[in-house]
């Protein structure tokens, strides 16, 4: 008697999807908060960007030359690592531009900062910043709040001063800065140096700082500082941050007085707006380590792990919060991989360099590919065609694996619908010649999940054969 289920059973073939997605809610509400809005006075972003493209010209124009007049691969900075412009290439950019070589280097480390200039090593290339500046506000006024946030690398520092006495400002003067923004108008020195010396005060109690080895005698302990001298000590440093923020374009600083710029202004709020969110993490993971956050958001409908992936970013910086994503995306959980990309893409532009430099990492390519694509523009539902046969099998084998390990039984049988193989036995022949870690594992975990006898017989002799190397 023969079987009425046929042993070579035909896949339903499917439009493929970035695998790396969980399921779509559908009818999702959309989070009731309101958009929030800039201060009243504050100008329109058009206007913004136009601000921003006007103070950033010189590092746009010293940026699109370095684009046109550097071969590709040439080398254009020194090799220290830190994107120093080269002697002969600034002398080459000033009697191109008609400038001094010290302006050229001025605009060349505003165009790093801003990111209008990506430094790899003793390398530089375009950022996509550059690309997008004539066409794309939200660009430029991206790039200006990066080199809003680097105010401390636009000027050199004192160098009589102790490095942790400049830490201390550093970290100090965004209350400075939320003073000056709810101030709406010129502040005198003395009151944002009376400021600035409170803050620090708490930074230094909140350290409690216990020195270690032996105490001195209290003959040898030394006079304690008065108010008046720990203000004296950093009125030069706060000479130095006003003045950097003022080369940055955040603020005017002059005649014992500052005030910020609208576009100083609107930074400062859109910091504290970033406060906001992170202090209304939804299922509060914001304190947690990347793979910990990726887990609590693993049950989350898609808009409320947004919004939690939101939240999370808000509280650290951009750069350190994609290295943690793409850490807990290098582990052995697929789901977290999966996951750790969605986040990403909620990162968006600021990500893409990182997410590039990964793309040569086996376990970390298709997702990437896929990232990049959806980043360039291409439709999520066709950003698949960017990848080979061989990469989305991959892919498919490692979304099978975060299915079996966090998913359901009939979860995994419709999984398999989604393989681009037309048959079971292609999807096994591809399968296994891919080497996925993972393979047999899933390949046990499909066989027990599937109802069709005959073809769960034929996955557990391809998992048999995968085990044993046959």
């Amino acid at each position: 008697m023969t079987s009425r289920i046929p042993r070579d059973s035909r896949l339903r073939l499917v439009r493929p999807r970035p695998l790396a997605a969980a399921p779509r809610a559908v009818n999702q509400r959309r989070p009731s908060r309101p958009a929030p809005r800039p201060p009243e006075g504050t100008p329109a972003p058009a206007e913004l960007a136009r601000m921003a493209r006007s103070g950033l010209a010189g590092a746009a124009r010293v940026a699109r030359w370095a684009d046109a007049a550097l071969r590709p691969g040439r080398d254009g900075a020194s090799p220290d690592g830190k994107g120093t412009l080269a002697d002969e290439t600034a002398e080459q950019a000033a009697a191109d531009l008609g400038l001094t070589p010290a302006q050229v280097r001025a605009d060349w480390d505003t165009a790093r900062l801003a990111g209008l200039i990506e430094v790899h090593g003793d390398s530089a290339r375009p950022g996509w910043r550059l690309r997008a500046w004539n066409r794309d506000d939200s660009a430029v006024l991206r790039g200006w709040v990066a080199l809003f946030d680097a105010w401390s690398l636009a000027r050199p520092e004192p160098a009589d001063h102790e490095p942790a006495a400049v830490a201390e400002v550093v970290s100090a003067m965004p209350q400075v800065l939320s003073f000056l923004q709810l101030s709406a108008g010129p502040v005198p020195v003395e009151q944002l140096l009376d400021l600035l010396g409170q803050r620090v005060t708490e930074l230094r109690t909140e350290r409690c700082e216990i020195p270690f080895g032996p105490r001195p005698e209290p003959a040898e302990l030394p006079e304690p500082q008065t108010a008046d001298a720990s203000l004296a000590s950093l009125t030069p440093l706060l000479d130095w941050a006003l003045r950097a923020l003022a080369s940055v374009g955040a603020l005017t600083y002059g005649d014992g007085q500052a005030t910020l710029t609208p576009l100083g202004n609107w930074a400062v709020w859109v910091k504290l707006e970033q406060i906001c969110v992170a202090a209304q993490s939804p299922a509060g993971n914001i304190e947690q380590p990347a793979e910990d956050m990726l887990r609590g958001c693993a049950q989350l409908r898609p808009n409320a792990a947004r919004a939690e992936y939101r939240a999370w970013l808000a509280a650290r910086p951009v750069g350190n919060a994609v290295t943690e994503l793409l850490d807990a995306a290098r582990g052995e959980d697929a789901l977290l991989r999966g996951l750790a990309f969605e986040a990403l893409r909620v990162v968006g532009a600021p990500a893409e360099p990182d997410v590039r430099s990964v793309a040569d990492e086996p376990a970390l390519r298709p997702y990437a590919l896929l990232w990049l694509a959806e980043h360039d523009g291409i439709d999520p539902e066709d950003a698949h065609e960017v990848l080979t046969r061989e990469e989305a099998t991959w892919l498919w084998v490692d979304t099978a694996a975060a299915v079996a390990d966090h998913g359901e039984a009939p979860m995994l049988v419709r999984h398999l619908e989604s393989a681009l193989q037309p048959t079971v036995p292609a999807l096994l022949d591809e399968v296994r010649a891919v080497g996925h870690p993972r393979t047999v594992q899933v390949l046990v975990a499909l066989a027990a999940a599937h109802p069709d006898p005959a073809l769960a017989k034929a996955v557990r002799r391809a998992a048999f054969q995968v085990h044993t190397g046959g």
